[in-house]
């Protein structure tokens, strides 16, 4: 018996030392996630859940949660819009052990481009993702997410000065009307910028799908000119969205409680002599407006942008 118990206790000691040495101490996490029903819940850089670009929650599709222990798929989404919605760079969490088809759920929306998509318009565009990586660990379940960021510290830092100098410059905030400051914005926008025909076969030499084409290279395509006018709208202290379809992008305002949609892209249109022509056809409107003007690109998704209709 006590050979027995020594040759049991050098192999739980070489296991410890293998554990340790190769594999990151998977085992010993294994033991205690599995029976000491610890869940290890980590939040990797937790400090950003104050970020100073969080948005009000609007949509009933997610939420924003402090449970990271997802028990479905509900839950799982809303952990993924809470990590984005806060500006977390990376994030650590484990899926409930309740939860048995938790790994193949994650690769199910991390292959859906729409879910992924819709989640990115419901937070700031400074916290909106150009790619997230997942590493999953089925013996465990864990989850280790990395963002790359849309948008740079320095992006942000180079955006932010340009807006205030346009603020400045157009004397926007000696307007009391909300509703000219925004058009005033928009105005400016539409006359320093040409749609960018060339981003959607590949060709383009531009960063027109983001503010950086729209404020400092002079073209646009529909990401760039709501990403713009979405941090124009933060600036201003209003409640606001990017709304898309799988082919287009816009904005909606909430204004006096009431929510308002503004198309940049439709009323900067482009013309065959290469003038430029500001319209204001497609600024404010109220849902039932916008689809009774043209309801086939801004054939959005009614369920997931419910609170538009309100």
């Amino acid at each position: 018996m006590k050979r027995i118990i020594k040759s049991f206790l050098i192999f739980i000691i070489c296991l410890d030392i293998i554990d340790n040495l190769f594999l990151d101490n998977v085992i010993e996490k294994s033991i205690k996630y599995y029976y000491k029903n610890d869940n290890y819940n980590l939040v990797v850089n937790k400090n950003t859940l104050n970020n100073k670009y969080k948005y009000n929650e609007f949509s009933k599709t997610v939420k924003n949660t402090n449970d990271f222990s997802p028990k479905n798929k509900e839950e799982l989404l809303n952990v993924y819009y809470t990590f984005l919605n806060n500006g977390f760079n990376d994030f650590t969490y484990y899926c409930d052990i309740t939860y048995k088809n938790c790994i193949d759920e994650i690769k199910e929306i991390s292959e859906d481009a729409n879910v992924f998509s819709y989640v990115n318009q419901l937070v700031h565009p400074y916290n909106s993702f150009r790619e997230i990586n997942s590493k999953y660990n089925k013996l465990t379940r864990r989850v280790d997410i990395e963002i790359q960021k849309k948008y740079s510290n320095e992006d942000i830092i180079k955006i932010d000065k340009k807006i205030d100098d346009i603020i400045n410059q157009l004397n926007i905030n000696n307007y009391d009307d909300v509703t000219d400051k925004i058009k005033v914005f928009h105005d400016y926008l539409a006359s320093t910028n040409k749609y960018d025909k060339d981003k959607e076969s590949g060709n383009s030499k531009y960063h027109s799908d983001t503010a950086i084409g729209t404020l400092f290279e002079g073209y646009s395509v529909c990401s760039g000119y709501s990403d713009t006018m979405a941090i124009f709208l933060n600036k201003l202290g209003l409640d606001n969205v990017k709304v898309i379809t799988d082919k287009h992008a816009w904005n909606a305002v909430k204004l006096n409680g009431k929510w308002y949609h503004i198309d940049l892209t439709w009323d900067d249109p482009i013309v065959s002599n290469g003038s430029d022509i500001i319209s204001h056809d497609y600024f404010l409107l109220t849902t039932h407006e916008l689809l009774v003007k043209e309801a086939i690109e801004h054939n959005y998704d009614r369920d997931s942008y419910s609170f538009l209709t309100k």
